[in-house]
C-alpha cells in the first residue's frame, strides 16, 4: 500500500508541476540523438573491424604451418567447402561485398604507397624474415625475362636462410627456376629435393629384365645398322651367356667378341651396358625418346643411376640418355620435376648435385643436360658428342668467341686434353689446385685465362680394329664424321661468333673435312666466315706410320677403316690435303701446327713415330717440333710449359680483335 501511495502522490505532483523550459527540451533532444547515432556508429565500427579481421585471417599464413615446414617438406593448407548452398543469404552477400571493397583499398594503397607487397602477396601476413624469399618467387614468375634471372641469381646467392625457406622455394617454384637454379654456381643444394622413393621391383624382375622389356617396346623396324646390332644383342644374350662369354677375345668367336674391353662388374651388370649402349643411339631419335618416357624408362634409369653409383660408365651413358631426351622440349617437365610414386621421377636434383662434381666428365654429362633443359638462357642445342667445357654454369660474362677441340683416334672428349701423364692421379678427378695439375687443361686454364670463350670439346667412337669396334657394323669413313659433327656443332651455334679450331691427330682431317662440306653448303657459310684459326697437333696431313703397322698382336689382324685411311698412299687423303691448303690459302686462315720429335710406345713391344715432320707440314703456317711423343703433344706439363703457353698466345692473338669488343 505504501509503494500505491507514492507512486500516485508522484504522478498528482507530475500532474500539476509547470511545463520545463524549451532549453531543457532541446538538450534532451541532443542527447537522445547523440546516443542513437553513437550506438550506430559504435556497431558499425565493431562489424567492420570484425570482418577485416575475418578476411585477414582467411589470408593469413598459418606459423604453425612454417613450424611444421621446419621438420617435413610439405606446406598444409586448410580446405575449404565446395559446397556452394552453404554460402547463401544476406549476411554472405554483405561480406563478399565488404571483402571486395577492402581488398581495393589495400590494392589502391599499395600502388600509392609503391609497397612491395601488391598483387600477389599483398596481403598475406608473414614473418619479416621470409619476405625475401616469397618476394623472389614472385619476382621468379615475373613476365620480364631479366627480372626472372635476376630472381634466380639471388637465389642462388642466398645461403643464410633456414632448411624450411629453401623447401618453400622447392616445392613453389617452378620447373624453368629450378633448372636455373641447377645451372647457378653457388646454388644451394638444398633448393632440390629428392625423388620419391621408387616402387620396388617384382619378386620375378630385375633392372636387366626392365631394360630388356623397355628395349622391346621400341620401334624396331627402318633403323640404323647399329642401332639393330646393339639392339639385337642386348635383347638375345642372357647373363648366363655372357658368363660363359666374359673375357672376349680369349674365346676368339661370339658375340662377346667385339666387346673384349668389357667391364669388371659382375654379367648382369655387363648386359646391362649392352642395353644402355643401345638406348642411347634409339634416344638420339624423338619419337623414340617419347616411348622411353611412357614406357617408364625415366624411373628406370633413375633406379639404375643409384643402384651403380661406383660405375661411371653406367653413368656416363646413363646421362648420355638423359641429354638426348631433353632435347626434346615437350619432355622437360617430365624430367625436371618429381611426381608421385608412379610417374615419372625428377632428375633436377641429382643433376644440380653431379654438375658441382670433382669429375670431370661427371660434371660435363651433367651440364649438358641442364643446357639442354635450360631454354630461358641457353638458345642451342648439345647433341650427343658435344660438351661445353666453359661456361658449364649460367654467367653474366658474355661469350664472345668459341674455340673447339677435336680429338684424334682412340682419343675422348676429356682425356685427350688432360694434363701430361706424371705422378699425379690422372683418374679425371679435378685437382683442388688446376694452376698445378688438371684433368683437361681446356676446362681449368684456358677458360680462366680466356673467360669470354665458350669452350666444347667433341666426342666420336674410333677403334684401331675392326675387333675392338664398339659397333662391329659401324663403318665411319673421314667424310660421313665429318658430316655428321657438322650438323651437331651448328645446332650447339657454332658459326655464331667466332671460332678457334684445335685438333690432335685424325681429328685435324675431320676439321678440314667439316670446313670443305661446310664451304658447299650455305646454311653453313657462317663457319667458314667465322673461323679465325686453327691449331694442328700432330696431324698426318700427308699419312701415317700408324696405317703400315699391325699395332698389336692382338690387331693382326681387321684393321679399321680409321686406320685405313691413315696410310700414305689414300687417294681420299690425298685429295683432301690438296683442296684444303687451297682453300686454306684463299680464305687466309690462320695456322700453327706442332708435331711430336720422340717415338709412341703402342703396347710394350712396338715403338712407333706415328706422325713424322714432313706428314706434320700442312704447307701453311708455323710447325713447331717438339721433344714429346704422339700421346703428349696435346698435353702440356704445366700451365708455364711452350705447348699451353704457344697454344694461348695463338688464340688470343687470332681473336684479338673479338675479344676487345
Amino acid at each position: 500500500m505504501s509503494l500505491a501511495a507514492c507512486c500516485v502522490i508522484c504522478y498528482r505532483r507530475m500532474g500539476t508541476s509547470t511545463p520545463p523550459p524549451k532549453s531543457s527540451t532541446y538538450w534532451r533532444e541532443i542527447r537522445n540523438i547523440i546516443k542513437f547515432t553513437g550506438s550506430l556508429i559504435l556497431g558499425g565500427s565493431l562489424f567492420i573491424t570484425y570482418e577485416v579481421l575475418a578476411l585477414k585471417k582467411s589470408l593469413t599464413l598459418d606459423t604453425q604451418v612454417v613450424e611444421r615446414e621446419k621438420m617435413k617438406s610439405y606446406i598444409y593448407v586448410h580446405t575449404v567447402s565446395l559446397d556452394k548452398t552453404e554460402n547463401h543469404g544476406i549476411t554472405y552477400q554483405a561480406r563478399k561485398e565488404l571483402h571486395k571493397a577492402v581488398r581495393k583499398v589495400l590494392a589502391t594503397s599499395a600502388r600509392i604507397l609503391r609497397g612491395p607487397f601488391a598483387d600477389t602477396f599483398s596481403t598475406v601476413d608473414i614473418e619479416d624474415h621470409d619476405c625475401a624469399v616469397w618476394l623472389l618467387l614472385r619476382k621468379s614468375r615475373s613476365d620480364d625475362r631479366a627480372a626472372r634471372l635476376q630472381a634466380v641469381q639471388e637465389m642462388s646467392e642466398a645461403h643464410h636462410w633456414h632448411d624450411y625457406q629453401y623447401r618453400i622455394i622447392a616445392q613453389a617454384c617452378d620447373m624453368r627456376t629450378l633448372t636455373g637454379l641447377a645451372r647457378s654456381k653457388e646454388s644451394d643444394l638444398r633448393f632440390f629435393l629428392r625423388p620419391p622413393p621408387l616402387p620396388s621391383l617384382k619378386e620375378d624382375s630385375s633392372t636387366e629384365e626392365e631394360l630388356r622389356h623397355l628395349l622391346a617396346s621400341l620401334p624396331q623396324t627402318d633403323l640404323d645398322e647399329c642401332i639393330q646390332c646393339f639392339t639385337a644383342l642386348a635383347l638375345s644374350e642372357s647373363s648366363q651367356s655372357l658368363a660363359a662369354q666374359k673375357g672376349g677375345l680369349w674365346c676368339f668367336g661370339g658375340n662377346g667378341l667385339p666387346y673384349a674391353e668389357s667391364f669388371g662388374e659382375v654379367p648382369s651388370a655387363t648386359v646391362e651396358m649392352f642395353c644402355l649402349e643401345a638406348l642411347v643411339k634409339h634416344s638420339e631419335i624423338p619419337t623414340h625418346c617419347d616411348k622411353i618416357e611412357a614406357n617408364g624408362g625415366l624411373q628406370l634409369l633413375q633406379r639404375l643411376y643409384q643402384l651403380h653409383k661406383d660405375c661411371p660408365k653406367v653413368q656416363r651413358n646413363i646421362m648420355r640418355i638423359l641429354g638426348n631426351m631433353a632435347l626434346n622440349e615437350h619432355l622437360h617437365s617430365t624430367i625436371v620435376r618429381s611426381g608421385s610414386m608412379f610417374s615419372s621421377p625428377g632428375w633436377v636434383s641429382i643433376l644440380a648435385e653431379a654438375i658441382k662434381s670433382q669429375h670431370i666428365m661427371e660434371a660435363s654429362h651433367a651440364a649438358r643436360t641442364l643446357a639442354n633443359l635450360d631454354r630461358e638462357t641457353v638458345p642451342d642445342k648439345y647433341q650427343d658428342g658435344v660438351y661445353v667445357l666453359h661456361p658449364q654454369y649460367r654467367t653474366s660474362q658474355p661469350v664472345k668467341a668459341d674455340v673447339l677441340f677435336i680429338h684424334g683416334l682412340m682419343g675422348a672428349a676429356f682425356k685427350t686434353w688432360r694434363q701430361q701423364d706424371s705422378d699425379q692421379d690422372s683418374t679425371g678427378k679435378a685437382s683442388e689446385d688446376e694452376s698445378k695439375h688438371t684433368a683437361c687443361w681446356p676446362k681449368s686454364w684456358l677458360a680462366r685465362d680466356c673467360p669470354a670463350l665458350r669452350i666444347i670439346s667433341v666426342e666420336y667412337d674410333t677403334s684401331l680394329s675392326d675387333w675392338r669396334a664398339k659397333c662391329p657394323t659401324e663403318r665411319k669413313s673421314i667424310a660421313f664424321r665429318s658430316n655428321e659433327l657438322l650438323r651437331k656443332l651448328r645446332a650447339a651455334g657454332v658459326g655464331d661468333r667466332p671460332v678457334i679450331w684445335v685438333s690432335h691427330s685424325m681429328g685435324g682431317l675431320l676439321v678440314k673435312k667439316m670446313l670443305l662440306e661446310a664451304s658447299k653448303k650455305p646454311e653453313m657459310s657462317t663457319i667458314i666466315n667465322n673461323t679465325r684459326g686453327i691449331i694442328f697437333y700432330s696431324v698426318p696431313h700427308h699419312g701415317s706410320h700408324l696405317a703400315e703397322y699391325s699395332v698389336n698382336i692382338r690387331y693382326l689382324l681387321f684393321p679399321s677403316l680409321e686406320v685405313k685411311e691413315l696410310s700414305k698412299d689414300s687417294p681420299a687423303l690425298k685429295t683432301l690435303q690438296d683442296d684444303f691448303l687451297e682453300f686454306a690459302k684463299d680464305k687466309n686462315f690462320q695456322v700453327l701446327s706442332f708435331v711430336e720429335t720422340l717415338p709412341t710406345y703402342i703396347g710394350s713391344m712396338i715403338k712407333l713415330h706415328v706422325v713424322p715432320l714432313e706428314s706434320a707440314d700442312l704447307g701453311l703456317g708455323d710447325l713447331i717440333p717438339v721433344d714429346v711423343n704422339h700421346l703428349n703433344i696435346c698435353k702440356p706439363k704445366k700451365k708455364d710449359a711452350f705447348l699451353y703457353q704457344r697454344t694461348l698466345q695463338f688464340i688470343r692473338d687470332a681473336l684479338a680483335k673479338d675479344l676487345e669488343n
